[in-house]
């Protein structure tokens, strides 16, 4: 086999394993790839070793190794141009947000469709610094994964605050 099908069928290895893991971890769930438990974090690790000698093959040279890098790269950048013309593509592999709670109430069948507890929720409302899920006029779970919090009327002292100490800094700063 000549140099040039070689390298393309490494590109064409690596453009796989790109689109079954990327399929892969959307399947996961929006919770995983936002907030990476241990249990997350070693099974990337071990899906990335894994697929590496399906991507380069018997080929462990440095040309190799730049061509999947290459086509992994360039993969990426063409998905995020995509994605950019394309939001239904972008709906597709990233998801929609879901609405978790509405004027403090939980909404609990998308809390099971994200595979989220109660305790966790309260946990990420407590990161927002309000103490009680009453308090939240809106949360959801964006399509990275991360959750949004928006207070109810009264809760924006939390906000204000920082924003009076951003301003103070920007202040002492000029």
């Amino acid at each position: 086999m000549n140099m040039t099908m070689h390298f393309l069928e490494i590109a064409l290895r690596a453009a796989t394993i790109y689109i079954v893991v990327l399929l892969g971890l959307r399947l996961l769930g929006k919770k995983h790839v936002a907030q990476l438990s241990i249990v997350d974090l070693v099974l990337i690790l071990l899906i990335s070793n894994s697929v590496q000698n399906a991507m380069v093959g018997d080929d462990s040279s440095l040309i190799g190794g730049i061509v999947a890098a290459g086509t992994l790269l360039a993969l990426s950048f063409i998905l995020n141009f995509v994605f950019y013309r394309s939001r239904r593509f972008e709906s597709f592999i990233e998801g929609t947000p879901t609405l978790l709670i509405h004027n403090g109430r939980i909404i609990r069948s998308h809390l099971e469709s994200e595979e989220i507890t109660e305790e966790e929720l309260e946990r990420v409302i407590r990161e927002h610094g309000i103490e009680n899920i009453l308090d939240v006029k809106v949360a959801v779970m964006e399509s990275d994964g991360m959750v949004s919090v928006i207070p109810k009327a009264g809760g924006e002292r939390h906000i204000d605050a920082f924003k009076r100490r951003r301003t103070k800094y920007e202040r002492k700063k000029a």
